[in-house]
């Protein structure tokens, strides 16, 4: 998230990171004053391969896989992501995180190859 925003923001531009407890989860948003998202491209960021402008991913290194990524670390760990944008005045990617009890007995799962 933080790589996108800052290779989606030109020089002289913001990003901003930021963390809050929120209800029983950590809230995280990584905002931007970068060019920004088109509205009918937000249902689509998540998915696997999916770029907004494919010649600009190109040029930037960009594969599509990176929020999808993002989404499926998000949701393995209980969480959600979304994305709201304002064309040519930046995004906001926020992902929640339940927090877990530290006094709780960790878990672990083997699964045999």
């Amino acid at each position: 998230l933080v790589d996108n925003a800052v290779r989606f923001t030109p020089e002289g531009g913001e990003v901003r990171i930021e963390a809050h407890r929120h209800n029983g989860s950590i809230e995280v948003s990584v905002a931007d004053t970068g060019v920004g998202i088109p509205a009918e491209a937000l249902p689509r960021l998540f998915e696997r391969f999916y770029r907004v402008d494919p010649a600009r991913a190109r040029e930037d290194g960009g594969t599509g896989i990176g929020l999808a990524i993002a989404r499926s670390v998000v949701e393995a760990h209980g969480g959600t992501i979304r994305a709201e944008s304002d064309p040519g005045r930046g995004s906001t990617f926020t992902f929640d995180l339940p927090i877990s009890d530290p006094a709780a007995p960790a878990t672990t799962t083997r699964r045999d190859q």
